[in-house]
């Protein structure tokens, strides 16, 4: 339940100023912070042999490694359609399972006519919004990133960016695209280095900030006005057919 911030005042008429809060700088900072790594799941959408999208995951995920963090990154070779198979599918709980353990994401997708990829877009509609209780996305952080083949593009991140609204992450402000991807990685797989390079790190720095600074403030940085008044009307009401 809220701290009242206000008495019912008359400029208010449609507000319970029973479950309004003032947000405070003593909420959000943790007593006791998480002494482990912090945890990021890698998300890429193409199945292709030289997937110029899972090399950009892999750099980023070395740099994230690197910063002291714990990285996995899923395969989505074998994920079915969604709808095309029923919640227990391994790859589904496989990924279902890497989204409830991370802190934070990154979506990495090839642009492909002028979109993400039906691969990248699979595995973020197979993440339900809510399983149970547990709403296995809300409050995590995410950084987006693409390649194409062509001029530098932003389609895809834009709409990554619709999703991880969509999906109430934290999506951080910067991004990456990498245009003509082709160019940017050696024979072994690796980025060379180049501006574009320069941007991969801007954006996991970026990103492991922004899931330090908000993963143990994530019940309180969710908690919302509305669901405290849902709740408590739902409460009232089972407490009033008790009293019948």
């Amino acid at each position: 339940m809220g701290c009242a911030v206000f008495e019912n005042p008359p400029s208010f008429p449609a507000l319970n100023a029973d479950l309004v809060e003032v947000p405070t700088h003593e909420r959000l900072v943790a007593r006791e912070p998480s002494p482990h790594r912090p945890r990021f799941l890698m998300l890429y959408g193409s199945l292709r042999e030289r997937s110029y999208s899972r090399l950009l995951t892999l750099e980023a995920a070395r740099l994230l490694e690197a910063m002291g963090g714990e990285v996995k990154v899923f395969d989505p070779a074998g994920l079915p359609l969604p709808d095309g198979a029923p919640d227990i599918d391994p790859k589904v709980q496989e990924l279902r399972q890497l989204a409830e353990w991370s802190e934070g994401m990154v979506w990495t997708s090839p642009e492909r006519h002028g979109a993400m990829t039906g691969i990248m877009k699979a595995q973020i509609d197979w993440i339900p919004l809510a399983v149970g209780a547990v709403r296995p996305t809300q409050g995590k952080t995410l950084a987006v990133m693409e390649v194409s083949g062509g001029s530098q593009s932003f389609n895809a991140v834009n709409q990554m960016r619709v999703l991880g609204r969509w999906m109430r992450m934290l999506t951080i402000p910067n991004q990456s695209s990498v245009a003509k991807a082709f160019l940017e990685f050696d024979e072994a797989g690796r980025m060379k280095p180049s501006a574009y390079y320069d941007r991969v790190v801007d954006v996991m720095e970026e990103l492991f900030k922004f899931t330090l600074l908000t993963r143990d403030a994530v019940p309180y940085l969710v908690d919302r006005y509305s669901e405290r008044k849902e709740s408590a009307a739902e409460l009232s009401k089972r407490v009033n057919q008790k009293a019948l």
